[in-house]
């Protein structure tokens, strides 16, 4: 039997003290119920033999030391099962799509175990995003946790909503009707404006994109803890489909500034001695616990593969949550505000952009052969470009060589015929690389010093723009 207290001797933010007389476990369910009847539910945060601070999802407003506390006996569960998919949930996992109720196959808790690494299959397949400046030059892979960096105000929820859209396990050779190349989406919202939610949805149900996802949404005036928990609610759901039932699973977590100021709130409440710029000092560990729940395990078809998309304060991918990001994940993709002011859709800038599982998913049999040497091409040209236009903010364009100015030219080509697609334009692989390779076409030959002579017959066009240089 359930034992119950009125013992309540503190509320401080979204926390509850009580005192106990027995021991109860961290992360403990628990249930408050108000003087007024309603029922809220909490977590154990922190435990002694004398009393337990609480975390309460759904906030601490109408709770007082008049209220009863009930302790579960187990930790928070997620109810799984394959119908979740086209489904949308709360931060706190309760359908809010006005659905049936879930009918689970199983509960899981949501603290998942990292993926042991003895067991974990190298990530190297290829995954289509559409996106020319992901496939091409900063390739996501089954498996990869792929960060999008961004900032107030960019359009990095456009961004994420392409890739959601148009994500693809490229067929088995072997055909694709098995069940390892079936594909899904979780997404996990914490922290998001109404407006941003609904755009979320009409875009969701507008291109059928809901019926192989799974929506969890909290929202900017829902309780912050909450925000801790959806992460783990969707990579738990995330595990589920991809390890039980052979999805390979595509997260999408949005946004992850928003969960670790929640963080940084509860460890405030809980007066903890603070770390970086007032952050719990425990963050790194935190979003490592997230993070890592990505990947593919030995003998599985299925696979997780993250997209955590976090703002940068200010701008400053020096900032602790983008630093301690960056550190975790392999690689990240920047948003840029100078291209989103010029018009370029999505504003993707690959100088700084980065995928270090890139190389292990390109080349012949993943993509294509001329993959590696045309995306290498492309970047040096570009960062060439880069570094002749501020040359010619000091010195003007007509001191520059003829070579130069092509390379100039490139560079706002690249802009604006490469990166630039907009929202609803998907691509596909060959799509991207023979882009490429038209850019390419108007430097001279010579100048495609990364790129193995074969090839450069095999795809090279020769052009006026090419010819008049040589």
């Amino acid at each position: 039997m359930q034992k119950e207290y009125k013992t309540i001797t503190e509320i401080s933010g979204p926390l509850v003290f009580a005192e106990i007389d027995e021991p109860v476990g961290y992360d403990e369910i628990v249930e408050i119920e108000t003087p007024s009847g309603e029922t809220r539910r909490g977590q154990v945060l922190e435990t002694t033999s004398e009393y337990v601070a609480i975390q309460v999802f759904e906030g601490t407003s109408g709770i007082d030391r008049n209220s009863s506390v009930r302790f579960l006996g187990e930790t928070l569960q997620m109810p799984l099962t394959e119908e979740l998919l086209g489904r949308v949930l709360s931060g706190s996992g309760e359908p809010i799509d006005g659905g049936p109720e879930i009918e689970p196959d199983e509960e899981r808790p949501i603290v998942g175990a990292a993926i042991n690494p003895t067991a974990r299959e190298y990530p190297e397949e290829f995954i289509q995003t559409g996106v020319s400046a992901v496939d091409g030059m900063n390739t996501l892979v089954r498996g990869q946790k792929l960060p999008i960096f961004s900032g107030s105000g960019l359009p990095h929820n456009d961004l994420a909503l392409q890739i959601a859209r148009q994500a693809t396990v490229p067929e088995e050779e072997d055909g694709g009707d098995d069940e390892g190349s079936e594909f899904a989406v979780i997404f996990g919202a914490m922290g998001i404006t109404a407006e941003e939610a609904n755009e979320f949805m009409d875009d969701f149900e507008r291109t059928g994109a809901l019926e192989r996802s799974v929506v969890f949404m909290n929202l900017a005036d829902d309780p912050a803890v909450e925000r801790t928990v959806t992460p783990r609610l969707a990579l738990t759901t995330a595990e589920y489909l991809a390890f039980d039932k052979g999805y390979h699973v595509l997260v999408i977590l949005t946004d992850m500034t928003n969960y670790c100021e929640a963080l940084r709130e509860i460890g405030a409440a809980r007066e903890e001695v603070p770390g970086r710029r007032g952050y719990p000092g425990y963050m790194y560990t935190d979003l490592a616990q997230l993070y890592e729940r990505a990947g593919r395990i030995e003998g599985r078809e299925g696979s997780v593969t993250q997209i955590p998309i976090l703002t940068m304060p200010g701008d400053d991918d020096t900032h602790p949550i983008p630093d301690l990001t960056g550190y975790i994940t392999e690689g990240q993709i920047y948003i840029d505000r100078d291209l989103n002011s010029q018009g370029i859709e999505p504003p993707v800038n690959v100088l700084p952009s980065l995928s270090r599982l890139m190389d292990d998913g390109i080349g012949e049999g993943l993509t294509r052969e001329d993959h590696a040497d045309v995306s290498d091409q492309l970047y040096a040209a570009y960062a060439e470009g880069e570094d002749l236009r501020d040359l010619v903010n000091i010195v003007g364009r007509e001191a520059l060589s003829e070579r130069d100015n092509k390379y100039l030219d490139f560079a706002d080509a690249f802009e604006t015929e490469f990166v630039q697609q907009g929202y609803d334009t998907n691509r596909d692989i060959d799509e991207t690389l023979d882009l490429g390779w038209e850019l390419l076409s108007e430097l001279p030959k010579e100048e495609l010093n990364r790129i193995d002579e074969e090839l450069i017959e095999k795809y090279y066009v020769e052009t006026e723009a090419a010819q008049t240089a040589d």
